[in-house]
C-alpha cells in the first residue's frame, strides 16, 4: 500500500508476530498504522454464541485497521496473525503527517478504504437476503475481480472452506454442500480439493 522507503523514512518499526498471536483486540484504541511485510492477518469478532465472523483477511503489502485509526474510535474487531507475520507499525500522528506530505499515497489510501466499503456493502446485502450458493459465488467473484484483479480463465480460490463460512456468516457444513451443488451446476470446479471459478 505505502511504499516501504516512505514508511522507513517516517520511522516505521518492523514487528514480528507468531501464528495465533494477537496484534490488537476488539475494543482497543488504535495507536498505529499497520502494513504487512509478509504473512497473513485476519480481523475477526464473535457473536453471542461464540461463532467467529471474519471481517477481513489481509496479506503481503496490505494495511489493516485504518478506519478506527482515522476516526479515533475503538477497534470493532480484533486482529490476529494466521501465520508467522512481519509488519510495519507507524504511530498515528506520524502516519497522518505522511499522508499530508504525500498526496498520491493519500489518494491510494482513500481508494483502498473505498474498496473495503464497497465489499462491506455487497456482503451486507448478500448475508441478509441471499441463499448460501449466491453468497459464496459473490464472495469468490469479489476476490477474483476486485482483490486479485485476476485475468486468468480460471481463478484458484485461496480461501479455506472455514474462511468462506466465516466471511459469509454460514456454517462450514453449509459451505461444503453449497460448493458441491455449485460444482454440479457448472458455476465452479473442484480439483484436488481446490476450488476454481
Amino acid at each position: 500500500m505505502i511504499e516501504e522507503n516512505i514508511l522507513l523514512e517516517f520511522g516505521a518499526r518492523k514487528l514480528h508476530f507468531k501464528k495465533g498471536e494477537p496484534i490488537f483486540s476488539q475494543g482497543d484504541l488504535p495507536k498505529y498504522y499497520y502494513q504487512i511485510i509478509n504473512g497473513e492477518i485476519k480481523m475477526n469478532n464473535y457473536n453471542e454464541e461464540g461463532k467467529e465472523f471474519i471481517q477481513g483477511l489481509f496479506s503481503d503489502g496490505n494495511c489493516f485497521g485504518e478506519p478506527p485509526l482515522f476516526l479515533d474510535r475503538p477497534y470493532p474487531a480484533g486482529a490476529v496473525a494466521t501465520s508467522d507475520t512481519s509488519l510495519y507499525a507507524l504511530p498515528k500522528e506520524t502516519f497522518l503527517k505522511l499522508l499530508h506530505s504525500h498526496p498520491d499515497t493519500n489518494v491510494a489510501m482513500t481508494v483502498n478504504l473505498a474498496q473495503r466499503l464497497y465489499y462491506k456493502a455487497i456482503m451486507a446485502s448478500e448475508i441478509s437476503s441471499q441463499d448460501a450458493e449466491h453468497r459464496i459465488i459473490t464472495l469468490i467473484d469479489y476476490f477474483k475481480n476486485v482483490i486479485h484483479e485476476n485475468d486468468e480463465a480460471q481463478y484458484k480460490v485461496t480461501l479455506t472452506r472455514q474462511q468462506i463460512a466465516d466471511l459469509t456468516g454460514l456454517r462450514v457444513e453449509t459451505v461444503i454442500r453449497a460448493i458441491k451443488s455449485l460444482e454440479k451446476q457448472g458455476e465452479l470446479s473442484i480439483n484436488e480439493r481446490k476450488i476454481y471459478r
